[in-house]
């Protein structure tokens, strides 16, 4: 049994890994990786969990399960534009990191073993982000076009909704409820950065809207929020993103908190067209009124769907219960809801064990988590998902 050997210093190797690959390929670092999450080392906990995880899960669970867990990486890589000859280029850098770190450790036995588990992973990632590009109609990779910024409007005080409309007049992809694009911003010395955010119809037909907040020393968030204007152009990828509300007519739960409202945002704009007679709760937590993006198209939407019940919660939120109250007291929840939560990730957390609590299925519990490793525990109490 190897896992134990490398599964031990991951985290190391990880660190290693990383530096050895920026200095082989810098523009990785500079234009493809997200420069906050190496910064404060969610990058290396991402990948060491990603394969600590996949590892664990090769040996104790059925190898059917393996593709779905790596679906909401695919989609990931898919929105960046990652491309299969990548996972070579990690490889030789991942295991130039291995026998650095572990030396004498490192046996013909624990390099099989590891090569086998790295292939096994690579391929099934490079397998389901190949059908993701052939989905897209597009050749694997190229996932970019531009677009351009309609309108603009402040969305509460820190954030901004951008409308965009496909610059070559080609119309845009449809999207599913709940998916995203990925937007890249060139910076003045040349480097780029891409971020995600949840697409929702916009004003007009053939339009997206991007609700956007701006985050504390972010990058590319206070760019959009306070220097983008109408008649610039973006750079955005085709909508990608595996968490999207079903075509079921089982009760919904939609839960939001933030800028997290986009995801509600999305499936109530698709009920209203496809399905408006659906029963659903729900619930979003904002700070305040102020804060709430897109609050009058949020609350027009409701109105117009005769069995949306809405629970807004205007407090303070850094966890559920910080200011001594619970946000799901007195929504009566129904136990056979399929039930979508999207927020900051210590709030999806403590939303997840009340509504376990309350006798819902973890497997009819969905989360949309942006942050490197951040599904980690939150799909189901056996499955962690990197």
């Amino acid at each position: 049994m190897t896992l134990p050997v490398i599964g031990a210093h991951i985290g190391v190797i990880s660190e290693v890994f990383y530096q050895k690959l920026f200095a082989a390929v810098p523009s990785l670092r500079t234009n493809l990786f997200n420069r906050s999450n190496q910064a404060n080392r969610t990058q290396q906990q991402a990948l060491a969990s990603s394969v600590a995880s996949f590892a664990t899960l090769l040996v104790t669970r059925e190898p059917s399960d393996i593709d779905a867990i790596m679906a909401r990486i695919a989609a990931k890589h898919a929105s960046l534009g990652v491309t299969a000859d990548l996972y070579e280029v990690v490889r030789t850098h991942l295991f130039a990191a291995i026998v650095e770190v572990l030396g004498d450790a490192v046996t013909p036995q624990v390099a099989g073993a590891w090569n086998e588990v790295y292939t096994l992973m690579a391929n099934s990632l490079a397998e389901q982000e190949s059908q993701l590009y052939q989905d897209a109609g597009v050749t694997d990779g190229r996932v970019w076009r531009q677009a351009l910024v309609a309108a603009r409007e402040y969305d509460g005080s820190h954030s901004a909704t951008l409308f965009l409309r496909p610059l070559d007049g080609k119309p845009f992809r449809n999207h599913r409820p709940g998916q995203y694009t990925s937007v890249r911003i060139r910076f003045a010395d040349g480097t780029e950065q891409i971020r995600q955010y949840t697409v929702t119809h916009g004003r007009q037909s053939g339009e997206w809207a991007l609700s956007i907040r701006r985050v504390r020393g972010g990058l590319v968030s206070s760019i959009l929020v306070d220097k983008v204007e109408d008649g610039d152009q973006l750079a955005v990828s085709h909508p990608f993103g595996g968490v999207v509300i079903d075509n079921d007519d089982a009760p919904l739960l939609l839960i939001s908190a933030g800028i997290g409202v986009t995801n509600t945002m999305a499936t109530l704009q698709h009920l209203a067209t496809y399905n408006p007679g659906r029963e659903m709760t729900i619930v979003h937590v904002e700070k305040s009124a102020y804060e709430h993006a897109r609050r009058i198209e949020f609350s027009t939407l409701v109105k117009a769907l005769p069995n949306a019940e809405l629970f807004l919660r205007y407090t303070d939120y850094d966890g559920m219960h910080d200011d001594g109250r619970n946000p799901l007291t007195r929504v009566p929840l129904p136990t056979d809801a399929h039930t979508y939560v999207c927020g900051p990730v210590e709030f999806m957390r403590s939303i997840r064990l009340e509504l376990i609590s309350a006798g819902l299925s973890p497997a009819s519990i969905h989360f949309e988590a942006f942050a490197p490793g951040s599904w980690l525990g939150l799909e189901s109490e056996q499955t962690p998902v990197p």
